[in-house]
């Protein structure tokens, strides 16, 4: 298998490229526009095909790269079935799989973060957009994110995950690569509480300052991108 993680300074957000092997098609989860024609150059690079292109969420931070990816490679751009962006390929369900060759791919329903937000789990590992993150998790203060949606997302599906399970999140702050859902289970400080109400408390009073581009990523994203 061909895995490539790619990183993006400028919102510390985290591209994932897989496929599952030279010569064959490939996959990438939520690439950053600014970097198109790296992941381009790498394809050509692999000897791969992009087929498939998927967001695990409306992101705030940066200017998805779906819609540009789609227009030179004509990839389907994937997202799961609760996104608002109405111009996206395929709407995926939570326990739906992907398949990429002989890889399969399972969409998971884990909003919390965002309302729409999906994880995707593929044999040992999962990619959990900004639902959980290395040592934190996503915040919930705005696209009708909410704490107890997000403790659910967590404790009841993505830590049900096997403690092996490798985590690579769409980003991280601190220069880590990736975590287990058993290190986060015994290391996350934002999860060691006790029950759904004391996360919220929590998540209510992170009081962050909203992302720099919200106002622009949010509706560009709306579009895949696009302008």
């Amino acid at each position: 298998m061909i895995f490539e993680q790619l990183f993006d300074k400028t919102s510390s957000t985290y591209t994932y490229l897989i496929s599952s092997g030279s010569g064959r098609e490939a996959l990438i989860i939520d690439p950053v526009l600014e970097h198109v024609d790296v992941y381009i150059n790498l394809l050509n690079k692999l000897n791969l095909k992009l087929v498939k292109v998927i967001d695990t969420h409306i992101h705030a931070d940066h200017i998805t790269g779906m819609s540009e990816l789609k227009d030179k490679t004509n990839c389907e751009t994937i997202m799961g079935d609760k996104t608002p962006a109405d111009v996206v390929s395929i709407k995926v369900k939570d326990q739906e799989m992907i398949t990429l060759d002989n890889l399969k791919i399972r969409a998971l329903y884990t909003p919390g973060h965002t309302y729409e937000s999906f994880s995707f789990f593929m044999q040992d590992r999962v990619f959990t957009g900004d639902t959980l993150l290395i040592n934190g998790t996503g915040r919930t203060d705005f696209q009708n994110g909410n704490p107890y949606d997000s403790y659910n997302s967590i404790f009841n599906i993505l830590l049900k995950l096997p403690n092996q399970t490798k985590v690579y999140p769409a980003h991280d702050y601190n220069g880590k690569f990736f975590s287990t859902i058993e290190k986060e289970k015994n290391n996350n400080p934002r999860l060691q509480v006790k029950t759904a109400d004391e996360y919220a408390d929590i998540m209510n009073n992170l009081n962050l300052p909203d992302p720099k581009l919200m106002d622009i990523a949010i509706p560009r994203n709306l579009k895949l991108g696009a302008k």
